[in-house]
């Protein structure tokens, strides 16, 4: 008789302490409110005339000279508004995963109609709704060194640049910018 009733004192006490330990936790904090829905669509640039080969090479020659200056080793590509490669180049040295990679961020930009940093931000941002969606971005790049470019306010393409560390990415890519007048 003993041992069912030691049997079943330790049986009351293996349930009655997670039940105890449950309700002394606290309780969770109340959700938060949701965002206000905007009016105005963010990024919505009309589209331009695509842009020119010679445009494009005269953004990638501005960008490597930036990159020769820091003696970083660079492939730079440059797309239309659709994303498709328009112009290219691979300084020597850099590293070859970098040629795919500079045309994923400058697709990207061009797609998105927006700075790839932005959506690295987004994904890196604890709990955003964003995080997860950016996920679906099929032969994208969600790291800094994409740049939409935005000619009399339309978008008529992108740059990307890879290589280095995406804020020298960045750097490039900005330079390729301010050669052929973009935003």
């Amino acid at each position: 008789m003993r041992c069912y009733a030691a049997a079943a004192v330790a049986a009351g006490l293996m349930f009655a302490v997670p039940l105890a330990a449950r309700a002394q936790a606290p309780a969770p904090a109340p959700a938060a409110a949701p965002a206000a829905v905007p009016e105005q669509m963010p990024f919505d640039v009309p589209y331009g005339t695509p842009i020119s080969l010679d445009t494009a090479h005269k953004a990638i020659m501005a960008a490597a000279a930036e990159a020769k200056k820091h003696n970083w080793k660079f492939a730079i590509s440059v797309v239309d508004p659709s994303g498709a490669l328009v112009a290219h180049a691979t300084m020597d040295g850099t590293q070859y995963g970098s040629i795919e990679v500079s045309q994923a961020k400058a697709r990207t930009a061009a797609q998105f109609r927006r700075p790839t940093q932005l959506l690295q931000n987004a994904i890196n941002m604890n709990g955003s709704p964003a995080t997860l969606s950016v996920l679906a971005l099929g032969r994208g790049a969600a790291i800094e060194g994409g740049f939409p470019i935005i000619i009399d306010g339309k978008l008529i393409g992108a740059i990307g640049a890879s290589g280095g560390l995406s804020s020298q990415d960045a750097v490039a890519a900005k330079a390729g910018l301010a050669a052929i007048g973009a935003q």
